[in-house]
């Protein structure tokens, strides 16, 4: 397996945004809705949005829930939005196991193993996304015998942590970290910012990068992975979004907005 994208890059390029977008990517939780509150104004947004009649697709780096619950999720907060149009890490996990034959090893959380399957008895790659309160002692040492007996960790996703409606909660990275550092292995990352994952959401809508344009509330995954792939973002103040972000050293967004309503109303002013 490649190695994995352990970080955005330093120093990225900051791409424009272009004339008249031909694809928009949009980051679901802090752009379009925390937890079970929508963001004000962000079902008129999309469907303003749509009524451009520009395609779209949705990214997610949530590894705790299938893609059925999150339909139903963002149906029940007044979202139109089908399955098919949804990219999430879980998928890209699954589309890269199948890809080279693998016989997994999960740890993840038991919501998702209807989407991904049980783990193989005889497994050749650990599988890892965010198992939440099931990242025990044991489930994460029963893994690092398996990485340092020489098998492969493939990661969902390198995300720091989420916003949710109580606060701040640690994501997977934590976890990917420590088993990377106890182990002295690298894991290959599916989810963003891994590059396949937004060039493959492009190429379901035959849209080069340079014409789409991805909004996003987190700097560093969203923003400077779309960016190392000539995507230009636009950052959202919403969801993870944190002050230090508008002076990050390295990631310069093509532009920085209050919230998703703004974002659509910078796309449409541009058609």
């Amino acid at each position: 397996m490649q190695s994995a994208l352990a970080s955005a890059p330093a120093a990225l390029c900051q791409p424009l945004l272009p004339a008249r977008p031909k694809a928009v990517l949009i980051d679901l939780a802090g752009v379009l809705h925390v937890g079970d509150q929508v963001i004000p104004g962000a079902v008129e947004a999309l469907a303003r949005l749509r009524a451009t009649g520009i395609p779209i697709r949705f990214l997610t780096n949530t590894t705790r829930s299938p893609r059925r619950a999150l339909v139903d999720l963002l149906r029940g907060l007044g979202f139109a939005i089908h399955a098919e149009e949804i990219q999430t890490a879980v998928r890209a996990a699954c589309q890269r196991v199948h890809q080279l034959g693998l016989k997994p090893h999960y740890l993840v959380h038991p919501d998702i193993i209807e989407e991904v399957g049980w783990s193989h008895p005889d497994p050749d790659v650990v599988v890892l996304g965010d198992a939440g309160a099931y990242f025990t002692f044991d489930a994460l040492n029963t893994v690092f015998r398996l990485i340092v007996d020489g098998l492969p960790l493939l990661a969902m996703a390198r995300n720091r942590y989420f916003q949710e409606s109580d606060g701040l909660t640690m994501d997977l990275g934590a976890f990917v970290a420590a088993l990377e550092y106890a182990s002295g292995t690298s894991a290959e990352i599916v989810g963003k910012p891994a590059p396949p994952f937004f060039l493959g959401a492009l190429a379901e809508l035959g849209v080069a990068p340079q014409h789409a344009v991805l909004i996003g509330d987190d700097l560093r995954d969203d923003i400077g992975g779309a960016q190392a792939v000539h995507i230009p973002g636009i950052l959202v103040r919403t969801g993870k979004f944190r002050p230090a972000d508008e002076d990050h050293p390295d990631i310069h967004p093509a532009l920085i907005v209050d919230d998703f309503p703004a974002a659509v109303a910078a796309i449409i002013r541009r058609l």
